[in-house]
């Protein structure tokens, strides 16, 4: 007969400061995310007895129990009948710099994936229009897809790009991000204007991104500009808020 798989977390390094004011469940609950942030526990990895958890910490079960609920309720971890509390996936954190989601999510130890929705040219709109200094209804071609990791729903791209900058086809659209594309076709990225927000989920986005309706999403828009100053690309984007944040750094002027 074989040995049932170790538990991952008896591996990690996990202890509680009793004598602070932070709630114990709330120390092995932010120890237990950042391995899974860290890439230590990996999705589809079993956490293991609660029991022998709290045994090895010397906690409480309904202590241990918090800490895992707080993991599930932020989506890292799910209770599964018959097999036990597992790992699913760990939030995103992206930081606000002139990078793909594709990149950023291969940086993190996703496996990115991509479905694109629609590929074609169409009439600029003017808030496109205005943004790549384009006149109002010329043709701008327009990209659309659903970017995955794990084969789980991350976000909803929406691009505008000047006609004729390149050749966008489904497959390579699907096979790699965006900005890899604009920058194999001779496109040197240079800066960005975005601007970031968030809104409720509509009907159609809850279906695609797997959120009930009204949920809450992150927003981004981004105007993006060549070394010569021309602007070569116009996104409106939607992120799942329960999979995804964005990272600012701030700097002290003197």
């Amino acid at each position: 007969m074989s040995k049932p798989a170790a538990d991952p977390a008896l591996s990690l390094e996990l202890s509680v400061d009793r004598s602070s004011p932070v709630p114990l469940y709330f120390q092995l609950a932010q120890q237990l995310e950042s391995a899974i942030e860290r890439g230590r526990l990996v999705p589809g990895s079993l956490l293991g007895n609660e029991i022998d958890l709290a045994g090895r910490l010397g906690l409480s079960r309904p202590t241990v129990r918090q800490a895992i609920q707080s993991l599930v309720d932020k989506g890292l971890l799910v209770r599964r009948r018959g097999v036990g509390t597992q790992v699913v996936h760990s939030r995103i954190r992206r930081p606000l710099e002139l990078s793909s989601l594709y990149d950023d999510l291969l940086a993190a130890g996703q496996r990115p994936t991509t479905r694109v929705l629609r590929n074609e040219t169409v009439p600029a709109t003017a808030e496109a229009a205005a943004a790549l200094a384009v006149p109002e209804g010329s043709q701008v071609r327009y990209v659309e897809r659903l970017r995955l990791a794990y084969g789980e729903p991350m976000a909803q791209l929406r691009n505008y790009l000047p006609e004729g900058l390149l050749t966008l086809d489904t497959p390579r659209l699907e096979a790699t991000g965006l900005y890899r594309l604009l920058r194999v076709a001779g496109v040197t990225l240079h800066s960005a204007r975005q601007s970031v927000g968030a809104r409720a989920a509509t009907a159609e986005e809850a279906i695609r991104l797997a959120e009930p309706e009204g949920a809450p999403l992150l927003t981004m828009e981004r105007t993006t500009y060549d070394s010569t100053g021309r602007a070569v690309e116009f996104g409106t984007h939607t992120y799942r808020a329960s999979r995804y944040s964005f990272e600012f750094q701030l700097l002290v002027r003197p």
